[in-house]
């Protein structure tokens, strides 16, 4: 996927608005909290966030990206902090942030993911929200969104896994109807995935 070419036309490929999921789930975050948005794309949700007084840090990998990012966020009054940086060489921070978003991140391949996960683990702070949100492997018989490769797509089994000891706070394996720009449109098979990071370090990534 050339995502440049994907986020360089003058419209939002996948909107301007927030994602239900994190309407839905951004209650969990007190007003000024530090949070990183990874693979943000255009700023949909980068944008919504700040506008709630959260503190933003948006990652992508396409500067088409995060110029347009910008130029919403300048539309909406707010101000977020953005990072061009290639995620699969990028040196993540050490308990930086009160939250980290994954929200629609299945470009990467199973050790790709490994390894993404591992640095948002690492990102968070102790007791850090880690929020994670995309499409089912159930997504394959649809066509509103998303790749068409089952090891890209999630099990809660497999993010379970992947967060042994972590606290869940929210899980869902769900249909629902999505009105996301050009490219998150029609009925899709949706994963949500909120978990606590541990106090302790026994609770970690695999």
């Amino acid at each position: 996927m050339n995502w440049d070419e994907r986020f360089a036309g003058a419209d939002y490929y996948y909107g301007t608005e927030p994602c239900a999921f994190l309407r839905r789930e951004a209650w969990r975050l007190a007003r000024g909290a530090e949070v990183l948005s990874v693979a943000e794309g255009e700023g949909r949700n980068a944008v919504w966030l700040a506008a709630q007084g959260l503190c933003v840090h948006a990652l992508d990998a396409s500067a088409p990206a995060l110029a347009k990012l910008q130029a919403l966020a300048t539309e909406r009054g707010v101000a977020v902090a953005t990072e061009q940086a290639d995620l699969t060489r990028y040196i993540w921070p050490v308990e930086a942030y009160d939250a980290v978003l994954g929200l629609f991140i299945q470009f990467a391949p199973p050790t790709l993911r490994a390894a993404l996960f591992r640095g948002m683990a690492q990102a968070l702070k102790p007791d850090g929200i880690l929020f994670l949100h995309g499409f089912s492997v159930r997504q394959l018989a649809n066509s509103s969104g998303g790749p068409r490769v089952a090891e890209q797509l999630w099990t809660l089994d497999d993010l379970r896994a992947a967060f042994l000891g972590w606290k869940i706070l929210h899980q869902g394996d769900y249909d629902a109807d999505l009105g996301e720009g050009a490219g998150h449109a029609g009925r899709a098979a949706l994963i949500d995935f909120v978990v606590r990071k541990p106090a302790e370090t026994q609770g970690t990534a695999r």
